[in-house]
């Protein structure tokens, strides 16, 4: 299962990135389109939705980034949060869908909440006593 783990946290940082590409694309073609438009109004509207679909496209795909960073150090909220994200994901259809059903799939087996279960280290003195 730590495979699928990895994986998993692969496909959460590259679907982020992919999302902060799409708000960065977004925010210069409205730009562009901004600059180019006659109407004062538009000027004005489209750099404005330009700056909130950036800012908004960043903001959805932090978390994303964070829980894949955390996958990788077994971090037991970040099985947690990728958990939460992979139901939003579930409505991105059709690639969200796919990663969400797999994520949910992988991070509920018990093999993979054991992995992110802090194992319980005796200390020397402990083990010898019994």
């Amino acid at each position: 299962m730590e495979k699928h783990v990895n994986v998993i946290a692969a496909l959460q940082i590259g679907l982020s990135i992919f999302g902060i590409i799409i708000g960065i694309v977004a925010f210069v073609v409205l730009r562009l389109v901004g600059n180019f438009v006659e109407d004062p109004d538009a000027q004005f509207i489209l750099p404005t939705i330009a700056n909130v679909a950036l800012v908004f496209f960043i903001l959805m795909s932090i978390p994303g980034i964070i829980a894949g960073l955390g996958l990788f150090g077994r971090k037991e909220w970040a099985r947690i949060l990728t958990l939460i994200l992979a139901v939003i994901h579930l409505m991105n259809f059709p690639v969200g869908t796919a990663v969400g059903v797999y994520s949910i799939w992988a991070l509920a087996q018990t093999e993979t909440i054991a992995l992110f279960t802090p194992s319980k280290n005796l200390p020397d003195a402990e083990v010898t006593a019994h």
